[in-house]
Parts: structure tokens; sequence; C-alpha cells
């Protein structure tokens, strides 16, 4: 019966918690006795926010869930939030002016952008904004179509919301894995304009390793055959950090795309070129499953582990994740996500 009552006693708290809006389940949570050696690995410390919402399922959260969500990511140690995309095709996250009445987009009911910026800075983080994606570069595979609405899309921005302290830099959200018609000019158009407008502040791009489980989204396939080989990526990229030194200061590399046994060669080949021409090297480290044909769920804790563990070997800057809200969050749609923030709360002995 004690037994019994203690149990009602903690749902109870639990029940509360949540009835409140946030997650304080932390007080009752039994760490776990982990047979690997914990704090390993390099602390995540920045989160994309995906709001268009493509491929993954949209939350529908309102300023109070983004807040205590904004709560949760402050309380592991996040200290960057990344807008991954501020639009594609004809939906957007802010009322642009441009893109409403040039492009025809779809006026959005909340101004997200302005929210992000207001709770990154109530919370003490820095946001990165990412640009527009047209769609037009997917269709093509030419990514020059993507620097003309991002010339108005730049400067709209930072007229309108450039005031806010948060506003810390700029995401260049059109995504790449190897030698891209356009890529290193397009880059070095958008960056440099970000650059030029906001005095300075750094850019961020986020591309993926061509390896065996890059396949498409919409594909039943997990994996493919023609992977790039360490040999060829390396020249490819070296080729594109030597366009690019200057106008981008980071590259957070996708971890999804290679196998485990992979990471070390690949993130050595990352930090080497990326330190040969003065680009800060961070690792995405994916918080979702690329190994199983349901896209895309939670990721299973262990292998979140590896790649920040690959990371850290290789002395990388910066860990970011894609993404918090879906994947991390003890309040996200799914409820594998929460569990995966506690496992991560064991291993890095966060106390909350």
């Amino acid at each position: 019966m004690a037994a019994a009552g203690a149990a009602v006693v903690a749902t109870g708290a639990v029940a509360s918690s949540c009835a409140n809006g946030s997650s304080k389940t932390s007080s009752i949570l039994v760490p776990d006795n982990l047979v690997v050696p914990r704090e390993q690995g390099l602390k995540i410390t920045g989160t994309f926010l995906d709001e268009i919402s493509h491929d993954i399922p949209h939350q529908n959260w309102s300023r109070n869930e983004w807040d205590i969500d904004f709560g949760h990511m402050k309380a592991i140690g996040i200290d960057t939030v990344i807008m991954i995309r501020s639009g594609y095709r004809k939906f957007i996250t802010y009322p642009s002016d441009y893109l409403i009445n040039r492009r025809g987009c779809f006026k959005p009911s909340v101004d997200l952008l302005e929210m992000f910026l207001q709770l990154a800075t109530k919370h003490d983080m820095k946001f990165w904004f990412g640009l527009y994606d047209t769609g037009k570069y997917w269709e093509t595979g030419d990514m020059t179509w993507e620097i003309e609405d991002n010339k108005h899309v730049i400067d709209e921005v930072w007229k309108n919301y450039g005031h806010h302290e948060s506003f810390g830099g700029w995401y260049i959200s059109t995504e790449i894995s190897r030698a891209t018609k356009g890529a290193i000019e397009t880059f070095r158009a958008m960056g440099q304009q970000c650059k030029d407008v906001s005095g300075g502040l750094p850019t961020l791009i986020s591309p993926w390793i061509d390896g065996k489980k890059a396949v498409m989204a919409a594909s039943a396939q997990i994996t493919k055959e023609d992977a790039v080989s360490i040999e060829e990526h390396e020249r490819e990229w070296g080729e594109i950090f030597a366009g690019i030194s200057g106008v981008v200061d980071a590259c957070a590399f996708q971890d999804g795309h290679i196998d485990y046994d992979e990471l070390d060669a690949f993130f050595e080949v990352n930090k080497r070129i990326a330190d040969k021409y003065g680009i800060e090297c961070w690792t995405n480290a994916e918080s979702f499953d690329r190994d199983m044909p349901i896209k895309f769920l939670p990721i299973k804790f262990d292998k979140l582990r590896m790649k920040l563990e690959a990371a850290k070997r290789q002395n990388y800057k910066k860990a970011i994740t894609f993404e918090f809200p879906h994947f991390m969050s003890p309040q996200s749609a799914y409820l594998q996500a929460g569990h995966l923030y506690n496992r991560y709360r064991d291993y890095f002995n966060i106390k909350i």
C-alpha cells in the first residue's frame, strides 16, 4: 500500500506539471546505469526550428508551447536556435511583403520570426535566420535560382527584424551534398549580402554527406549503392570551401547519411578541410532516425551518443541538431522524444 501510495503521489506530480504546461519529471527521474562512460560526447548547444514542416508534421504550438520549449532547450544548454528556412515555395514564416505580393506566398497566421526572436531574447539565446527556399533548385539542380528572391528577403528581414538583440547570424538554407551547379556562386552572393547588411554577422551552411543513407525522403528505400567515397568527398568539398571561404563562417555537415562505423573517417576529413579554409567545423547531429522506413521518428539514444562522441573526438567547435522541438522535446508530438531528452540528460549528468 505504501508503494501504491508513492506511485499515486509521483503520478500526481507529473499530471500536475503537465496541466501547468511544463515538464518537471526531473524530480523523480532515476538515472540509468549506463555501461559506457558518461559525458564523452560533444554537447548539443544549438537546434534548428522547422515550422514550414515540409516533411515532418506541424505541431501547431501557440506562443505558450514555444515559450515552454525554449525553456526545455535552455535547461540542457542550448544557446542557439536556427530557423531552418523562412519559407518554402508558398508557405512562409513571417508576413513578407515581397514574398506575398511578388511571389504569391500565403500570409501566415502568426509571425513566427518575430516570436522566435522575442523568445530567444527572453531565454538569452542567439537566433540565426534561415533564408527563403524557392523550390526551384530542387526542380532544376541549379542553385542560382535562389539568389534573386533572397536579395529582397535579406534586405527586408534585416530592416524589419535586425533590431532584435538576439539576431545573431544567418543560415543559408539551400542544402547540397556534392559539387552542384551554381553552389559556390550562390553561397558567395547570399553570404556576402548577409554580412554586408548586418555588419558582418556570421553565416552557416548545413550540407549533407552523399553517403549510403542519402536517399530521398519520399523513397521507400533507406540505403543506396552509389555512395560517395571519402576521397571524392574531400576533393569536392575542398573546392567548395575554397570558393566560399570568407563569406561562410561555419559548416555543420548533417551526420545521418553515413554509417556509424564511417563517422570518424568522414568527420576527420570535414575538420581538416574546414580548418584549412578558415571555416568553423560544426556537426548537425540529427536527432531523428534514418535507419527505418518510417520517416521520421526520434532516434535511438545510442545512435545519437555515438555521433556526438565522434564529433568530440575530432574537436568539433559546436553541435547543433535537427531538430529539438520534434525529436527531443518533452512536449513533442512524438512520445519517444521526451524519453530521448531524459536519456540525453542521464548521459550528460544534467540536473534540472
